[in-house]
């Protein structure tokens, strides 16, 4: 990583988190190479319907993003919303109680970071991401991986951490405590140095 994440800002909620649906996130672009279609296909195969999918971004596939989940009939319990400022992100992460990273590896592009997983991590949420690229790396054993493309695997990581708010918290403190040893500013600061 070039850059780290401000731990003070990308906290976990110092209140608990509300009673609300089980809700899984991504923030990021809308392209292909994001696996967002693999993860609209895994919310709708969760068994329990009490689950919000929440979209943060802009981009090219969008508006196919939205139509196809439509067409699943996910209506209100996928929610897209455009791009905010990045001070607005924090409160975001709160809202959450997974993030996926469901990238998909392309014959010019793998993932090379995944900076919100960082960002989640730090704040405390349980991350999901494909074994693209870098994402296994920066998850480690604070998350779970799945192979990417499989949206059964993906949905059935996302189905345990909606069936376990124990999995959660405990995903929740092992990203927050991977996050402060290897991804703030100073940590990254430190391992440039070395």
């Amino acid at each position: 990583p070039q850059f780290g994440v401000d731990a003070d800002l990308f906290a976990p909620p110092a209140e608990a988190r509300p009673a609300r649906p089980f809700t899984v996130g991504y923030f990021g672009r809308l392209v292909e190479e994001k696996g967002l279609t693999l993860l609209l296909r895994a919310a709708a195969a969760l068994p329990d319907s009490n689950w919000r999918l929440l979209i943060v971004g802009g981009g090219p596939q969008r508006a196919a993003l939205e139509a196809q989940a439509q067409q699943m009939g996910l209506g209100a319990r996928a929610c897209f919303r455009d791009l905010v400022p990045s001070t607005a992100m924090p409160a975001l992460y709160r809202e959450l109680d997974a993030l996926a990273l469901p990238s998909l590896t392309r014959p010019n592009w793998k993932e090379q970071f995944g900076r919100l997983l960082i960002e989640a991590m730090s704040s405390g949420v349980p991350v999901v991401g494909s074994d693209s690229g870098a994402i296994p790396d920066v998850i480690g054993p604070a998350g779970l991986i799945f192979p990417e493309g499989d949206a059964d695997a993906l949905a059935a990581h996302l189905a345990q951490l909606q069936a376990s708010p124990e999995l959660r918290v405990h995903l929740g403190q092992r990203g927050r405590a991977r996050a402060l040893a290897c991804f703030t500013h100073q940590r990254v600061a430190e391992a440039t140095v070395q």
